[in-house]
């Protein structure tokens, strides 16, 4: 049996659907991940994954692209699977990909759906609403037949070691990036933090991606060392791994961490439900105000003036909580 799996949103969300397909690979010939360009680096991460099919669809994101009759029918060229999952959020409707998959020959198609999916789909599970979302691709998986046969824990083959990049251990990293500005702690915070866990005894590493060299230079200051815009996916991994805990706000490397067993301290502004996006298998203490003005808004950018919910953690708090997670490793 050929499979397909498809997650379309980011980094994080490809991360969390590890799982759910290691649980499809135990049971079908050849796997293959459909997702957009920004999960694509995951997706390779990923075991069980024979194959990377990307696309980035106009119904997701935050600039989705328009919609092009020949982008589709180039996908459903490309598609050829007998079996497909179709993982997505709590908030978001799986039809539009499952009518692609039907149009692409695929004859058993399940997803979670509030909505009727008339010939659309062949499962139509109904999720735990409060679920986290690695748990609830697991459980879409085990009502399509491919339960779980391992511990269900985030995981990605095995990450290069970056003593080169970050020096001999111990360390701590911090990442103050996020992909909306409503999910990131200030910079002003993040270089709090790296200062006052530098007077802790803690040697901190600050990582970030290449569009992220001017916040991750002002951030480490003259007590971080500033790896911003110098690894890619599988060196952040390793990075992440070599670390005693991870500070990150509720974004891709935040899951990346869990996925190699490093302990997060989750700077999570609650814009979306902690339960459902929280660190997940590893030791981890939420900062942030969960029941702020702004929680389940979904906002990109803070409502409140201010930015209350993370701009009320101090770097002290960063510092007791690191201590806390290290203890529980």
């Amino acid at each position: 049996m050929k499979a397909l799996v498809v997650r379309l949103d980011g980094f994080g969300d490809v991360l969390l659907a590890g799982p759910a397909i290691r649980a499809v690979a135990a049971r079908a010939e050849h796997v293959t991940v459909l997702c957009g360009r920004l999960g694509a680096s995951a997706a390779r991460m990923l075991p069980g994954v024979d194959d990377v099919l990307v696309w980035d669809a106009p119904w997701v994101g935050f600039t989705p692209p328009p919609v092009g009759r020949g982008e589709v029918g180039l996908l459903l060229d490309a598609i050829d699977a007998d079996a497909a999952l179709v993982l997505t959020s709590f908030h978001q409707s799986p039809l539009p990909a499952a009518l692609l998959l039907r149009l692409a020959g695929v004859g058993f198609i399940a997803a979670d759906s509030v909505d009727y999916p008339g010939s659309l789909l062949d499962v139509r599970h109904q999720r735990d609403p409060h679920a986290h979302e690695a748990r609830a691709a697991l459980d879409l998986a085990e009502a399509a037949g491919f339960p779980c046969g391992d511990d269900g824990l985030l995981r990605v083959l095995g990450p290069p070691g970056a003593v080169r990049l970050t020096g001999p251990q111990p360390y701590v990293v911090l990442h103050p990036g996020a992909s909306v500005p409503a999910r990131a702690w200030s910079r002003r915070r993040c270089a709090e933090a790296v200062r006052e866990l530098t007077a802790a005894g803690h040697r901190v590493v600050v990582t970030g991606g290449p569009g992220e060299r001017e916040l991750t230079a002002y951030v480490s200051g003259e007590h971080g060392l500033d790896l911003g815009g110098r690894t890619d996916a599988g060196e952040l991994a390793g990075v992440l791994a070599g670390a005693r805990a991870v500070v990150a706000a509720n974004t891709g490397p935040a899951h990346l961490a869990a996925a190699v067993g490093t302990p997060v301290v989750s700077l999570f502004a609650p814009v979306v439900p902690a339960g459902r996006w929280r660190p997940y298998g590893v030791p981890y203490v939420l900062l942030g105000d969960q029941d702020a003005p702004c929680a389940d808004s979904r906002a990109r950018t803070c409502p409140v003036p201010g930015h209350p919910c993370l701009e009320s953690v101090s770097a002290e708090d960063v510092v007791a909580a690191v201590e806390k997670v290290m203890v529980a490793q």
